[in-house]
């Protein structure tokens, strides 16, 4: 994963608690080892309180809040899982709009374990394929889309994996997926 990303901005996008640790700092390391810059965006300043399953774990500074970031800053989309945090994101109206924005502007957008659940509010998984934790199966099939129970799904600009036993595959999959995107976000 020597520099396949080189210079690209991407966006790891959470709610300020609740994100599964490993969720976000496994593919961050990836991103950076791959020679992106990720970057963590929270509906609020300060700090995101990380999780191991329901035990609280690390803090991580939030860098930017869903209010301050737009679509053409970045080259790729991180939706981390944990059950809280996609939970309470999708009320964020402009967290919401900011994973839609990335599908409509055809960038690229990795998600795991709980994670669809933004997409599902974003009302982008119509006609796709993805994979997610299996508590929401039937939450992708009544938003249009098809479930699928693999370790990683690709369906165009998306790449979705189901849990942190994942994660070496999600990743590999994500920096791939990502390094394919043609980088147009603004410095």
């Amino acid at each position: 994963m020597a520099n396949e990303l080189e210079g690209k901005r991407i966006a790891f996008m959470m709610a300020n608690e609740g994100v599964e640790q490993v969720e976000l700092t496994e593919p961050w390391k990836a991103v950076e080892q791959a020679g992106g810059r990720p970057e963590l965006i929270a509906p609020k300043s300060g700090r995101v309180q990380a999780f191991n399953h329901l035990d609280k774990a690390d803090t991580f500074g939030v860098d930017r809040t869903t209010g301050e970031v737009r679509v053409e800053e970045y080259d790729g989309l991180m939706l981390p899982g944990g059950v809280a945090n996609p939970d309470q994101l999708r009320m964020d109206d402009k967290a919401v709009a900011f994973a839609r924005g990335f599908f409509d502007a055809r960038k690229p957008v990795a998600v795991i374990c709980h994670g669809p659940w933004t997409i599902v509010e974003a009302d982008v998984v119509r006609g796709r394929t993805l994979t997610s934790w299996p508590s929401l199966k039937t939450d992708i099939r009544n938003a249009g889309g098809e479930w699928v129970d693999e370790e990683v799904c690709r369906d165009g600009n998306l790449v979705t994996s189901r849990k942190p036993d994942d994660l070496p595959a999600f990743c590999r999959a994500m920096v791939e997926l990502f390094s394919q995107a043609k980088s147009t976000a603004a410095a």
